[in-house]
């Protein structure tokens, strides 16, 4: 691969990462705490939340999936050498990167799966009690922490790929 064609995969890896990490952290970090100063009601707040949470995955899935094609893609050479994998700090470091993408995925799919279709109707056309909304909302604020704080440590092991730690 010549210089310029790893330049271009890095740079799309860099672009989806931008926009699944940047969203994450936006919704998290401005777009929540915002909503708490518009309304105290914890419905209405949870309804503008799922909305937004639509909208956001019509973009985040496919970053999602570009970083994981754009990432075994830059790490095929090393993945098909498992004795450097496992003898030097990049194969390690790239293990664990491998691990926490693996638990980003799969958090990413339970807060996917917990706020499927007919969960939302059944919120949004206020079929749920108290207790269950209660419930849903707890599970929805920790997998999206859990979502965050990976994503900002595969940030930092890819930090430590590319500086060649």
């Amino acid at each position: 691969m010549t210089a310029l064609e790893q330049a271009i995969i890095t740079w799309i890896h860099l672009i989806a990462a931008a926009v699944w990490v940047g969203g994450s952290l936006f919704i998290g970090v401005v777009l929540t705490p915002f909503l708490k100063t518009l309304t105290d009601s914890v419905e209405e707040r949870m309804h503008i939340m799922v909305r937004v949470g639509r909208q956001f995955n019509k973009i985040a899935m496919p970053a999602l999936i570009v970083l994981i094609v754009t990432g075994v893609y830059n790490s095929y050479e090393l993945l098909g050498r498992p004795d450097l994998l496992l003898s030097t700090s990049y194969g390690t470091f790239l293990i664990i990167k491998i691990v926490l993408v693996i638990a980003l995925i799969i958090t990413y799919a339970i807060h996917v799966r917990i706020i499927r279709k007919d969960i939302e109707e059944k919120f949004l056309f206020a079929q749920m009690s108290a207790f269950e909304l209660k419930r849903l909302r707890k599970k929805i604020i920790i997998l999206g922490e859990t979502m965050v704080v990976l994503s900002v440590a595969i940030l930092l092991f890819a930090a430590l790929l590319d500086a060649g730690v």
